[in-house]
């Protein structure tokens, strides 16, 4: 039997009742969910999904990551709700797929952890079941365990595992009516490979990997969570008469308007400006402080710092890392006006940590 998989928490549960329900059957777990956006998300969830089927004895498979074929797929249908037309087409695509393996595979059986969640329509699943069955010659077994307190079982069964908790269905347009009324959308915010920003979902799949570690070394943890207070950078800009300023923005700055300032005081290539607490540091400030060997400001660009040399250079000029005045790289400080634009939003925010024991 095919277990087509699309997360751990619905996984879970699902291929635990399958294993009693099916004691004589081989269930192989297939993970194969090609819409969920960024591809960072999809290993994460992934991750913890393998993580699940091997608590189990579940043979685990991750499938292609074919986002260029889901969209195409879908294409036309971006603005279709949960459980509309989009939903339908995903699961034909996924579960189509999941067939095709079960075919080559020479199972017989195929199945889905889809049933398992409340966000999804067994109706329409049971609809792409018929199709694959006339179509690929596989039986398509739409059990439905959310039943007689199964759901709530789901959940108990997620919490004590401590698995990973998504919290947008996975697709790009999903999330999008999802998060609509939020003033950013975090999981679409992202500059890695070049930085992994805090609560961002490559900070998440490297704290789940580093779980993993824990687990493998028999260390006893807990996950809990804790709040913060969350940056993002969306836009910044210098110019003098309208002449572009290479420079680079450090974490924590804001402004809540555009700014025109000078610097009037220089020590120790950190330059201090008339206004709006502006702080102006000199590149070969920043090699000094951190053993770099920045030539210019595209140096930062091409090797950029990580965010802990970011808080670690505001706390050396500012004496706090959360200090929130812009500090500012330069390659030379001039004596002219700079026009400053920095659009930033800083706001509460959670993020998971791990505790040993």
């Amino acid at each position: 039997m095919i277990a087509h998989l699309c997360c751990s928490v619905d996984a879970g549960y699902f291929l635990k009742r399958l294993k009693d329900d099916f004691p004589n059957e081989k269930i192989t777990g297939f993970f194969y969910d090609p819409n969920i956006h960024p591809y960072s998300e999809f290993k994460l969830r992934s991750l913890d999904t393998k993580r699940i089927c091997e608590k189990l004895g579940i043979d685990y498979v991750e499938g292609e990551y074919n986002y260029e074929g889901w969209l195409r797929a879908v294409k036309g249908k971006e603005n279709e709700p949960e459980k509309g037309i989009r939903c339908s087409i995903c699961f034909d695509f996924s579960l189509e797929e999941a067939a095709r393996f079960a075919k080559n595979n020479k199972d017989t059986k195929v199945t889905t952890s889809l049933l398992m969640s409340p966000m999804k329509s067994h109706e329409q699943l049971e609809k792409t079941g018929k199709v694959i069955k006339r179509k690929y010659g596989v039986e398509f077994l739409a059990v439905d365990y959310r039943k007689k307190g199964g759901t709530q079982a789901q959940q108990e069964y997620a919490k004590e595992n401590q698995m990973y908790r998504q919290d947008y269905c996975g697709c790009l347009y999903g999330i999008l009516q999802q998060k609509e009324s939020q003033e950013i959308i975090d999981e679409l915010i992202s500059p890695y490979p070049f930085q992994k920003l805090p609560a961002s979902i490559e900070e998440r799949l490297e704290f789940y990997e580093n779980r993993l570690n824990l687990e493998e070394e028999s260390i006893k943890y807990k996950i809990i969570k804790e709040n913060f207070l969350n940056y993002r950078l969306l836009k910044s800009k210098i110019t003098s008469k309208k002449n572009v300023i290479n420079h680079y923005t450090l974490f924590y700055s804001f402004l809540d308007r555009a700014q025109r300032v000078r610097i009037e005081l220089e020590n120790e290539e950190i330059g201090y400006a008339n206004r709006a607490q502006v702080i102006f540091v000199k590149l070969s400030k920043i090699n000094a402080l951190l053993n770099k060997k920045y030539q210019n400001i595209k140096d930062i660009y091409k090797m950029p710092l990580n965010l802990e040399e970011e808080l670690l250079i505001r706390e050396k000029i500012t004496k706090s890392k959360y200090n929130l005045s812009p500090i500012i790289i330069l390659e030379k400080f001039e004596d002219i006006r700079y026009d400053i634009e920095i659009e930033a939003k800083i706001y509460p925010d959670s993020k998971e940590i791990l505790i040993k024991f």
